[in-house]
């Protein structure tokens, strides 16, 4: 794995290099906004994962967020952070994350986020090289919504749902797989995640916040909360007259 750890401070960049190493995985360090860009706009389709610390020098890891995201809407970005407000976290992953540790924090638990993350970017792409052959097949589809796995085209009345993140377009396929089936936040982050918060619901929140106003621009929203349990999806409701 090629990944590019965006981090100001050396002695936490020094540490993780050990644990690094001991996956062997091939790590770049950048440490400040300007040169963590350079960097990757060397070769942005080589990057198999990225840490981004927020607090950066020179240009702030928000915007570096951001400009990753125009280059490449798939690579995984982990947020690296001391700020501990929920408006931060929603702020990073609207800009694009995936997930965030805050600091101060474990190197095992950094190292298990990113294998966490890289097990389902692997089960993406061999799912998609399986389905090759049905790329015109929309294998989740409803009254007025369908998705394709193999192109990530979603659909809600023949109008594209686009520019989903990775985990945009994984929460809204399990959701859709079992229309009006309520899923609770914990069985959402188990699934799409594919490992335990431990407790920590925002992740689930401030993704489906982001969703729903992807939605919102082509038509009726199908992610409903249904209070004091989760999430489901509902679409029964999509082209009727108000």
């Amino acid at each position: 794995m090629k990944l590019l750890m965006i981090e100001d401070n050396k002695s936490v960049s020094e540490m993780m290099q050990m644990f690094f190493q001991k996956e062997g995985w091939d790590v770049t360090f950048a440490y400040d906004g300007i040169e963590a860009m350079d960097k990757f706009n060397e070769d942005p389709d080589s990057w198999d994962m990225i840490t981004l610390d927020l607090n950066l020098p020179k240009k702030d890891g928000m915007e570096v967020a951001k400009e990753i995201r125009v280059k490449s809407q798939t690579v995984p970005i982990i947020m690296l952070t001391a700020r501990d407000s929920d408006s931060d976290q929603v702020l990073g992953f609207e800009m694009g994350a995936d997930d965030y540790v805050t600091k101060p924090f474990s190197p095992i638990t950094l190292v298990a986020r990113i294998k966490a993350l890289q097990r389902r970017a692997h089960t993406e792409t061999e799912e998609e090289s399986e389905d090759e052959k049905a790329k015109n097949v929309f294998d989740v589809q409803t009254d007025h919504f369908k998705l394709n796995s193999s192109t990530r085209e979603v659909y809600l009345d023949d109008k594209r749902i686009s520019d989903l993140t990775p985990k945009e377009f994984e929460l809204l396929k399990t959701l859709a797989q079992k229309p009006r089936q309520v899923f609770s936040r914990e069985q959402l982050l188990e699934t799409v995640w594919n490992y335990e918060y431990y407790g920590d619901e925002r992740t689930v929140d401030a993704h489906v916040k982001k969703l729903r106003q992807k939605i919102e621009k082509v038509g009726t929203q199908v992610i409903q909360t249904v209070w004091g349990v989760g999430y489901k999806f509902d679409d029964s409701e999509v082209g009727k007259k108000k």
